[in-house]
């Protein structure tokens, strides 16, 4: 068995439901949709084995491999995708995803808003194909049907309206069958023997769920744990071990952590002046090379490197607290005074992110004269919060879907973005990412993204801090996984010595 812990309790056991990294990187064992991501980072096929597109880029055809047999050997069908797809515009869980990833499908919205029961734009001509009407051409499209949302799920297991908590009720395409979880402890999933890429070489996977970095990191030195993610204050002591030095490894990935600024949460906020104040009394330099050692980079843009248009020469405003001060008195706050109380909010079980969360208090005091409280929640409570648009002033992290500008600009900081978390909004950038969304001309939709990515650069919604590298420990007895810049693909090449 392959093990590996899992830093926090999944958020939800529903693919139409999960939006984060770590459960997403455990369901994407059990569950597939029509397309999966190759090592090349571009959309490959998968229970679609080809498709084609109109002329006009509205309208998809896709192909379904014959013989995929869901895991309680069921062949799975067209239909089983349209029910999956309607299943997760009408449940009783909540939809966001639904509307961020499926919004561009013609009538998923009126079922979304419980105007209708089914998407009209998704058709079955016949068992082994499906139809996808778009809007409007949407170059990215492809990209979005690999997000866990559309991933199909077995209708004679999942609940129709209701969210998917049970091991019993996962029943997917995928090379891993959901064998067991005890909520708190660990989550065992074995291989699908009759799975429609070829049976996985190991016998499942161990997901041993623990909260506590440094113990994370003590099972797998004791070797009971066969990869584990590294905080940033491990990664020197580690290089230098004899053991463990070699068993090091580092990736790059899209996802950029920032801190956001909710304009209409916090008022002062809404005052630019306040918001660059704020952005240029941190001291995002030494943040990265100081108290996250180096190990990632500085982020002074949106887009991360591997996100088609980023640019490494951006104007982000730098580090000077003393311009921060004069800022903050033009606005009507000198040293910080009649400002509003107020707390930075993060996900808890992770050092580096208190990590950063505590520079911030500790900048904004010194340079400011503002003092703000730190605040951790529980993973799925958090989430809960900030999809409310409920919190003031958060630490967080966005990573990329797939690699275009999209998914960055518009679904984050567009008025009308999905994930619009800070409720600002302004309308020259909403008309660029409008225009360069729909734009088939890939330079010309490049300028407009990059124009519209200055404009955030120079009002700061966002406090944009570094992009993600991640620092892992994997043994020597695994061989045979399969990489691209998203993470780890499904284990199905993966190989283990005793």
């Amino acid at each position: 068995m392959l093990r590996y812990p899992i830093p926090t309790k999944p958020t939800s056991l529903d693919p139409a439901v999960v939006q984060d990294g770590d459960t997403i990187d455990l369901l994407q064992q059990v569950y597939e949709g029509l397309l999966k991501w190759g090592e090349d980072n571009r959309p490959a096929p998968n229970l679609a084995e080809k498709w084609e597109i109109s002329e006009d880029g509205t309208e998809y055809t896709f192909h379904i491999k014959k013989g995929v047999k869901f895991s309680n050997g069921r062949e799975m069908t067209a239909e089983d995708f349209k029910w999956s797809i309607d299943r997760a515009c009408t449940g009783t869980f909540p939809r966001e995803m639904a509307d961020s990833y499926l919004g561009e499908i013609v009538g998923a919205k009126d079922v979304i808003q419980n105007k209708a029961k089914s998407v009209s734009g998704i058709t079955t001509p016949d068992p082994y194909t499906v139809k996808i009407k778009i809007d409007k051409r949407r170059p990215y499209f492809l990209n979005k049907l690999t997000f866990p949302v559309s991933f199909v799920v077995a209708k004679e297991s999942a609940p129709a309206v209701d969210e998917i908590t049970k091991v019993e009720q996962m029943i997917g395409t995928g090379p891993f069958i959901a064998k067991s979880y005890d909520p708190n402890q660990v989550f065992t999933l074995v291989a699908n023997k009759n799975y429609h890429g070829g049976a996985p070489k190991i016998e499942g996977i161990v997901r041993k769920i623990i909260l506590d970095p440094q113990t994370r990191l003590n099972e797998f030195k004791s070797g009971q744990q066969d990869l584990v993610a590294l905080e940033r204050q491990d990664v020197e002591g580690l290089k230098k071990d004899a053991k463990f030095a070699s068993q090091l490894h580092f990736y790059d990935r899209p996802a950029i952590w920032y801190v956001g600024l909710n304009v209409k949460e916090y008022p002062p906020f809404a005052d630019v002046r306040v918001r660059r104040a704020f952005a240029m009394a941190i001291n995002r330099d030494r943040i990265v090379n100081e108290l996250l050692g180096g190990l990632v980079k500085k982020a002074d843009c949106i887009l991360p490197p591997g996100v088609l248009g980023h640019r490494d020469n951006t104007k982000m405003v730098e580090y000077n607290p003393a311009e921060a001060k004069k800022l903050l008195a033009e606005a009507g706050y000198p040293d910080g005074k009649g400002l509003p109380p107020l707390e930075i909010k993060f996900r808890d079980g992770r050092a580096d992110i208190r990590t950063v969360a505590e520079a911030i208090q500790n900048d904004l005091k010194a340079n400011l004269g503002i003092s703000i409280g730190l605040k951790n929640k529980e993973w799925r409570a958090y989430l809960e919060e900030n999809n409310a648009k409920k919190i003031p002033f958060f630490h967080m992290r966005w990573a990329a879907d797939y690699l275009d500008p999209q998914n960055f600009l518009s679904l984050m900081l567009a008025t009308t973005g999905e994930q619009n978390k800070t409720n600002w909004s302004n309308p020259e950038f909403d008309r660029l990412c409008a225009a360069a969304d729909v734009e088939a001309d890939e330079p010309k939709r490049l300028k407009m993204y990059a124009d519209a990515e200055d404009i955030v650069l120079r009002e700061i919604p966002w406090i944009p801090v570094y992009f993600q590298r991640d620092a892992e420990l994997i043994s020597p007895r695994v061989a045979g996984m399969r990489e691209s810049l998203f993470g780890h693909l499904p284990h199905t090449t993966v190989t283990l010595t005793p």
